[in-house]
């Protein structure tokens, strides 16, 4: 358990280089919070950081440096084998390894919530280099990389022509194929820290068949009903969640169809739509739990 009179609790949040550049003020109003808390977090350049194994012990290096290990680390790379390095040595990692491992392969969640018995949208699973020779949906439909993230590498086909070109920009191997009998443009994303739902958004952008906020769609709160809660909290049951944002679909009547978790989730669509602040309780949370441990 973590609890030492005098030791103010340490933790890292990791980001890669161009990612801390374009996030610069979320991590400054993370490091405040923290603060706030009395922890001293501090931003770790992945590009800085060496981890081994030297004379049979797992080591870490910071700018060539030895250094000594926190408390708790905060992931926001997609790597999951950093988190599981992390875990090995006992340390608290946010998210955790499995959570980044399954939620940053989009097929591999689908089969989870599947299992779950989660409602997805029809959704076929193939290889770039073993692709069958005909298409197993009617025009249109949508293409995603396996790994991709905030809309990039996703495509909606067409026709034949639109196939060829995506699957020639498609830089990884594993692909999805999935439905677009939905509605284009809307999506919702429900914010969840731990076990508990925090709010919901309803995202929407009429000029792309894709709803992120970065690429140019708009956000209002959105409240779930009780059906949409308790599917909600079967996947979270099924997680050992920090912060995550699940994303739903929404099908032609309405209804909600899992479309991904976002391990390394922002907060500027809740921050603009309520007032909630969302790293005040991931970091009251992230403290709980170190303290427990």
């Amino acid at each position: 358990m973590y609890e030492k009179i005098g030791e103010k609790m340490i933790g890292w949040i990791i980001y890669n280089e161009q990612d801390a550049n374009e996030n610069k003020s979320y991590i400054e109003w993370f490091i405040l919070e923290a603060k706030k808390q009395g922890i001293d977090l501090q931003l770790k350049l992945r590009h800085e950081l060496v981890i081994g194994i030297e004379n049979g012990k797992q080591t870490i290096l910071y700018q060539n440096i030895k250094i000594t290990k926190p408390h708790f680390v905060v992931i926001r790379t997609i790597e999951p084998f950093l988190q599981l390095y992390f875990e090995q040595l006992a340390i608290p990692v946010f998210n955790n390894y499995e959570t980044a491992k399954i939620c940053n392969d989009k097929a591999t969640t689908y089969m989870e919530m599947n299992a779950l018995q989660i409602p997805v949208v029809p959704s076929y699973f193939m290889h770039k280099a073993a692709l069958p020779e005909s298409i197993p949906f009617p025009f249109p439909f949508i293409l995603k990389q396996t790994n991709g993230r905030g809309g990039k590498e996703v495509f909606f086909i067409h026709n034949e022509i639109d196939w060829e070109k995506a699957i020639e920009q498609c830089a990884n191997h594993a692909l999805v194929l999935q439905s677009a009998n939905v509605v284009l443009g809307r999506d919702v994303r429900v914010f969840i820290i731990g076990k508990e739902i925090i709010a919901a958004v309803l995202r929407k952008n009429d000029a792309d068949f894709r709803a992120n906020f970065k690429l140019g769609g708009t956000a209002e709160r959105f409240e779930l009903n009780k059906r949409d809660q308790n599917m909600i909290m079967k996947i979270v049951e099924r997680f050992d969640f920090g912060l995550v944002g699940i994303d739903f679909l929404i099908g032609t009547n309405g209804e909600l169809f899992f479309n991904e978790i976002e391990d390394v989730v922002g907060s500027r669509i809740l921050s603009e739509t309520t007032d909630i602040n969302l790293l005040q309780k991931y970091v009251h949370f992230i403290k709980k739990r170190v303290e427990k441990q």
